[in-house]
């Protein structure tokens, strides 16, 4: 049987199951600002300790990630993860995660080939183009400051 694309195309949209596209991306939206939020919450409550302002970022940064890896152990950023979709991926609760994630996976082979070597399957291409984005970076503002391009001020 051969049919149109438009044909097919209108039996998609009759059988296939509803997609509720604009909530999902709302839920999402909802998810990573709420993430973004409780680090802010974080933040303001270090600085209220008395923390230097970097120091509480640092900290801030610190509880985050502890936070997801706690949160992955226990299996709930999974769940969460479900639900929130590509909410739940601001970058450094879903590095967390991603990195735990791999180390729980292949805890059965091994603390030293399971554990160790596997949670860098996710984490070594990051710190690649981490470095290599850093050194990119930093040649271009060294050209840029040596052709007198006012960079940074």
């Amino acid at each position: 049987m051969k049919m149109t694309a438009q044909e097919y195309a209108r039996r998609v949209r009759r059988i296939g199951p509803h997609s509720p596209l604009g909530l999902d991306c709302l839920w999402a939206f909802g998810v990573g600002g709420g993430i973004c939020l409780l680090g802010e919450v974080l933040r303001q409550s270090y600085l209220a300790m008395g923390v230097e302002a970097d120091l509480a970022g640092t900290l801030t940064s610190c509880s985050l990630i502890v936070l997801s890896a706690v949160l992955t152990t226990l299996g709930w950023y999974q769940k969460l993860a479900a639900k929130a979709g590509a909410g739940s991926l601001v970058p450094i609760t879903g590095f967390a995660n991603a990195v735990v994630s791999a180390a729980i996976e292949f805890k059965a082979e091994g603390r030293v080939l399971g554990t160790g070597a596997k949670m860098f399957t996710i984490a070594g291409p990051v710190i690649v183009y981490g470095t290599l984005a850093a050194v990119v970076y930093g040649a271009v503002l060294w050209v840029l400051g040596m052709a007198g391009v006012p960079v940074l001020s």
